[in-house]
C-alpha cells in the first residue's frame, strides 16, 4: 500500500486510540500525509503516528462539542499542505441515555452525541465538499456502526445508535449529489470491535464472553482489518464503490 497513498494528504479525527490509531498507522504505513486529529489524549495521538516520518504527519487538537473548533480544525489541515484529499470522520462518543435517567441527564447526553458524532462531521464534511469540489474531487469515509442499522444491544445506548445513524445518511447523500463531481464516499460499519469503548460497553450486556457468544466467528474484530479498510478506500481504487456501506462484523450481521 506505500505507493496507493503517496502524496496524499488524510485529515483523521479521533486517531488517539481504537479504531482511529490503528487507521492512522495503517494510513501512514501507506504513504500519506496525516493529519491526526484527537480532542484530549495528546500521548495516545503521538504514539499512533510514532512511525510516521515528521514530515509526513501534523497533530491538531480539537475539542468536538465546540462547532467553532471543528471549524478551526480542518482551516488548519488545509493549510499545513494547502490541501486535503480524504477526509475519515472517526471521532466519536457514546453517551448512555437510559429511558429511566432525568430529563436533565437524558438532554446531555443526547446532545453530546448529537453535537460530536453527528454535528461536528457534518461540519468538517460540508467543508471537505466544498474544498473537493474546487479540486475536481476527494475522498469522505464515514465510521458508522452496525447498530444505526439494527440498533443497539443495550437501550441505553439509543442516542449512539441514532447518531450513527444520522451520519451514515449524511454520507450517502453527499455520494448520490456529488458523484460526478469525482467526490467518492463511503460508510464503514464496524461491529463489535476490540476497542477500549467496546469492552466499556460489553461490561452492560454481560461481559466479554457474553458478547464473544453471540458472534457468529466468536471473536471481536481486530482495528487494524478496520483500518486497512480505510486506507484501501482512501486510495480511491474503485470508484463505483461510492455510496456503498461497507460492513466489518465478522457475519454476525449480514444485510
Amino acid at each position: 500500500m506505500t505507493e496507493d497513498l503517496g502524496g496524499r494528504t488524510v485529515l483523521l479525527t479521533g486517531a488517539s486510540k481504537g479504531i482511529g490509531a490503528a487507521t492512522a498507522r495503517a494510513l501512514g504505513d501507506a504513504g500519506a500525509h496525516v493529519v491526526a486529529h484527537f480532542g484530549s489524549d495528546d500521548a495516545g495521538a503521538r504514539e499512533a503516528v510514532g512511525r510516521v516520518p515528521n514530515e509526513r504527519k501534523l497533530l491538531l487538537q480539537a475539542d468536538l462539542t465546540d462547532p467553532g473548533e471543528a471549524r478551526s480544525l480542518w482551516d488548519a489541515a488545509v493549510a499545513w499542505r494547502g490541501r486535503v484529499d480524504v477526509l475519515v470522520n472517526n471521532a466519536a462518543v457514546m453517551e448512555e441515555a437510559p429511558l429511566e435517567a432525568t430529563d436533565e441527564e437524558w438532554l446531555r447526553a443526547w446532545q453530546r452525541s448529537l453535537q460530536v458524532n453527528v454535528l461536528a462531521p457534518a461540519l468538517l464534511t460540508r467543508a471537505a465538499v466544498r474544498h473537493f469540489s474546487d479540486r475536481a474531487g476527494g475522498v469522505l469515509i464515514t465510521m458508522s456502526s452496525w447498530v444505526a442499522q439494527r440498533g443497539p444491544s443495550t437501550e441505553s445506548l439509543i442516542a449512539y445508535a441514532a447518531s450513527k445513524a444520522a451520519v451514515k445518511a449524511l454520507t450517502q447523500t453527499i455520494a448520490r449529489h456529488r458523484a460526478k463531481e469525482n467526490i467518492l464516499a463511503y460508510v464503514v460499519t464496524p461491529g463489535v470491535v476490540r476497542t477500549r469503548m467496546s469492552e466499556l460497553a460489553a461490561a452492560s450486556v454481560g461481559g466479554e464472553e457474553a458478547v464473544s457468544a453471540r458472534l457468529a466467528m466468536g471473536e471481536w474484530v481486530p482495528p487494524e482489518e478496520v483500518a486497512d479498510l480505510v486506507a484501501f478506500l482512501a486510495a480511491g481504487h474503485v470508484r463505483h464503490l461510492t455510496g456503498a456501506t461497507l460492513d466489518v462484523n465478522g457475519a454476525t450481521y449480514v444485510r
